[in-house]
């Protein structure tokens, strides 16, 4: 280990210093820790900062009564001060003592402290010179840091991906012998670090680190099946690989980046062989099926799955340049209109990894100037745009409520489709009648 203590002066956020000025004014001992200092040494933006104190949790408590605060950790109170978070710890480990609690903290760039009373950087685990490393470093023994929170398997990697550092050897042969614990850790934990990698600058390759440390095989063992799952001659590289090919093109949206990685997730489940050539044949439909089931496993919000199952269900845009409207505007109403920009970049990074010659784009790009100009049109898309609605419906075909109220609306969007001027009230009622009299 390295120096205990160095001399060091911290600036702190002025709502930050209050917090500790009231715990110090208290009898309490009290330290900046973990990602701020990181974060502070990297010159990178400090969005929470983290105390570490001798004060128990319920002396925190009843300390910031005044303040807004929560506890989702058991023994973490977060206050809200000047619409900041700042998160404090009582001292971990059965000795309550600042060593123990650096000694018990996942990995040595994270177990620093800055005691703002001396102004110096306490760093026994040589975690400033693991920062000048770029290296992400278990704490002591890697086995015990997570066998005492598995969820920092998944952290270590998303550490590296997101501060584009290496993780040490040991560290990273402990992950892949251990990586079966990542089960135990709860499902939200997981969710929530998957989404931190799939908006990091370099998502893939966090996705590949988790395959070669096995990670992936217990928390998205979908994705691991395409690992060596060849493809046909239009396609270079494996599901997996290709997969990885199109995470990397898509922006950082959370939507699009977990439509993008399950786009292609039902490939090695509906792989066919067929006149020498692999085949995929219906993979879109039973990959929006199985994206469902792997986010509902994951707990992901409702909105978000809707989001993302569309997109897998439509990615397989077939467009030639001779559709004519109605076919386009047929496209609009089964995918949404404001859907149709996320689904042509999804479809464009989707050919783009291919990984073969380079995919002609010129005809989603001008699928994509039909569109624009369909939607300033105000094309009828929707139930909602057409000239009458359910009430004149069963007013004029003197229908109760029920199922045969919404097949006449369909049936009139469909007419509307293919002829977009009749979508006023006297034709749409003069349509009704002729329904009536078949």
């Amino acid at each position: 280990m390295g120096d205990f203590t160095i001399p060091f002066d911290l600036h702190l956020p002025s709502f930050v210093a209050g917090v500790l000025v009231r715990l110090r004014n208290s009898g309490h001992a009290v330290h900046i820790v973990g990602g701020a200092l990181r974060d502070t040494f990297l010159e990178r933006p400090v969005p929470d900062w983290d105390i570490s104190t001798s004060a128990t949790s319920d002396q925190i408590g009843a300390l910031f009564i005044d303040t807004r605060s929560y506890r989702l950790k058991h023994e973490t109170v977060t206050l809200i001060v000047q619409g900041r978070r700042v998160e404090i710890t009582p001292f971990r480990g059965p000795e309550k003592t600042l060593q123990g609690d650096l000694a018990r903290r996942d990995f040595t760039i994270n177990a620093m402290a800055y005691d703002p009373v001396c102004h110096v950087l306490i760093d026994p685990w040589e975690g400033q010179k693991d920062l000048e490393r770029r290296m992400v470093k278990a704490t002591g023994n890697p086995e015990s840091r997570f066998q005492e929170d598995p969820i920092r398997l998944l952290r270590g990697v998303r550490l590296a991906v997101e501060l584009d550092f290496r993780i040490h050897e040991d560290t990273l042969m402990t992950m892949h012998s251990m990586a079966s614990n990542i089960s135990h850790a709860p499902r939200e934990r997981v969710r929530d670090e998957l989404f931190k990698i799939l908006l990091c600058d370099r998502p893939s390759r966090g996705f590949r680190t988790l395959m070669k440390t096995g990670l992936l095989g217990f928390v998205l063992p979908e994705l691991a099946e395409g690992r060596d799952v060849a493809q046909n001659p239009y396609h270079r590289y494996t599901v997996f690989t290709h997969t990885m090919e199109t995470l990397a093109r898509v922006p950082s949206v959370l939507h699009l980046r977990l439509a993008a990685l399950l786009h292609d997730i039902a490939k090695p489940r509906v792989r066919t062989h067929d006149d020498g050539q692999w085949r995929f044949f219906g993979h879109e439909e039973a990959g929006a099926v199985l994206a469902e089931e792997i986010m509902e496993r994951l707990r992901v919000s409702r909105s978000l799955i809707k989001s993302v199952v569309r997109l897998v269900r439509y990615h397989m845009i077939q467009y030639s340049p001779e559709w004519g409207d109605p076919a386009v505007r047929r496209l609009l109403r089964k995918v949404g209109s404001e859907h149709i920009p996320d689904l042509l970049t999804l479809r464009r990074a989707d050919l783009q990894a291919h990984g073969t010659s380079p995919e002609p784009l010129g005809p989603l790009n001008d699928l994509e100037q039909r569109t624009h100009s369909l939607i300033r049109e105000k094309a009828v898309t929707r139930l909602t745009h057409l000239a009458v609605n359910g009430r004149t419906v069963m007013r004029v075909l003197n229908l109760g409520s029920g199922p045969m109220v919404g097949r006449c609306l369909d049936e009139l969007l469909e007419v509307v489709t293919e002829r977009p001027g009749l979508n006023n009230e006297r034709d749409l009622i003069e349509i009704l009648l002729k329904m009536k009299g078949d």
